[in-house]
């Protein structure tokens, strides 16, 4: 194992012996192999520095570096936008750490030795984020190597294996030029993944949601306080932003919406889908606190003579979202809301039963402008996972689901 503090500003020696220069640099080319250390970047003086690939390093040591090759055959540094850079993009910078679900901070990197095609390549196994990679960098040049190496040995080691690390990258052209394979950020629960952002500063908050695909930021965003949500959504590009709010349930979009400036809210609607921006334009016309604030239009609903079989074979291909769907709603063909059916008793009822005969005994119902205290009281009273919202007419418009009444009952204790 070899520590990135050690081989920085290391005198590289070329085949014949010759000094070639110092390590400024190493390089990762993701595109290639995400951990090999695939370049060195080598100065000397004034001089234009020199790049090895991995190909042409013979050895390497704490201090020096051997190449396998003449200091001719090197070839000139230009910078290159796909390259990881250890020293500039990753230590002291901040990563995530996938398997622990949090952001640290990068102190030190480590290195070893692996057989590849037939030759040893350098690549980085694991990234230090304790007091030892600290101690490390700190007294570089000031003690020898091998009096640090015996210091750290009584210090607490902290280290997070490559694998689990994700790398913030705020730049957007540099997102796209790394091409990296799917982040692994995407993998964690939206929960963490809001905590997660919750602690970044400003600019790698958004680098993070870019980073991720429109669902899985939309579910992010969604468990991310109310004021940052907003500050984070004003700072992407509006098309990016309408690619979000398609993702989210329609009354949490609106509720986001809602918060936006006027004209920034004018120009993500137009970026939209225009079903969708109508739905959310309509739920804008409601009060936040009322059941038409609160209500999303995504619900199920059927006439009394649907039976089961039919009704199963429509929720089959709805877009309802399963996690929220405990209800079947009854309805004229006017969209008149007659009763409901819990989908528990669809499960137990057999296939030819038309849904009307498996109506629950009593139809709670709250109209669009009912406060939201009322709400809170019916579905407490009643122990409902939802409750339909009607218009004027009587005609179902809509549901409030129990994370909507606990969601917005957390936010009024903050």
């Amino acid at each position: 194992m070899i520590h990135v503090t050690e081989l920085l500003d290391s005198s590289v020696y070329d085949a014949q012996g010759n000094y070639v220069g110092r390590v400024r640099e190493l390089c990762l080319v993701p595109a290639e192999q995400p951990s090999r250390v695939a370049r060195l970047v080598i100065a000397r003086g004034k001089y234009q520095p020199l790049v090895a690939r991995y190909d042409q390093v013979a050895s390497v040591a704490p201090g020096t570096v051997r190449l396998n090759t003449g200091e001719l055959q090197l070839v000139p540094y230009l910078p290159d936008e796909a390259w990881l850079t250890v020293r500039k993009d990753l230590l002291d910078q901040q990563i995530i750490d996938i398997h622990g679900r949090k952001v640290v901070r990068v102190n030190d990197l480590d290195l070893a030795e692996q057989p590849a095609d037939g030759r040893m390549e350098l690549r980085v196994v694991q990234v230090d984020v304790g007091l030892a990679g600290a101690l490390r960098r700190l007294l570089k040049g000031v003690v020898s190597p091998g009096w640090i190496r015996s210091l750290q040995k009584r210090l607490p080691t902290r280290v997070i294996p490559w694998e689990f690390v994700d790398v913030i990258e705020t730049d957007p052209l540099r997102r796209v030029k790394l091409k990296l394979e799917h982040s692994k950020l995407g993998q964690l629960h939206p929960a963490d993944i809001a905590d997660i952002i919750e602690a970044l500063a400003p600019a790698e908050r958004g680098a993070v949601i870019e980073a991720l695909d429109a669902s899985t930021a939309a579910e992010a965003l969604g468990e991310v306080k109310d004021d940052l949500q907003v500050r984070i959504l004003g700072e992407l590009d509006k098309g990016r932003v309408a690619d979000i709010l398609e993702q989210m349930p329609p009354d949490e979009a609106a509720d986001l919406l809602a918060e936006l400036p006027a004209e920034t809210a004018t120009e993500v609607l137009q970026d939209m889908n225009r079903q969708e921006a109508r739905e959310l334009q309509e739920l804008l016309q409601f009060e936040e606190n009322t059941a038409g604030g609160l209500m999303t239009p995504e619900l199920f609903a059927c006439t009394e003579t649907t039976t089961v079989a039919q009704a199963a074979a429509a929720l089959r291909g709805s877009e309802v979202s399963v996690d929220s769907l405990d209800t079947v709603y009854l309805i004229q063909d006017d969209k008149v809301l007659l009763g409901a059916v819990p989908v528990g008793r669809l499960l137990r009822a057999a296939p030819e039963t038309p849904l009307g005969q498996l109506r629950a005994e009593q139809l709670v119902f709250v109209d669009t402008e009912a406060r939201e205290k009322q709400v809170i009281d019916l579905m407490d009273k009643y122990n409902l996972r939802s409750l339909p919202v009607v218009d004027a007419e009587q005609k179902l418009v809509g549901v409030i689901t129990v994370d909507d009444v606990l969601n917005r009952l957390w936010q009024a204790r903050q």
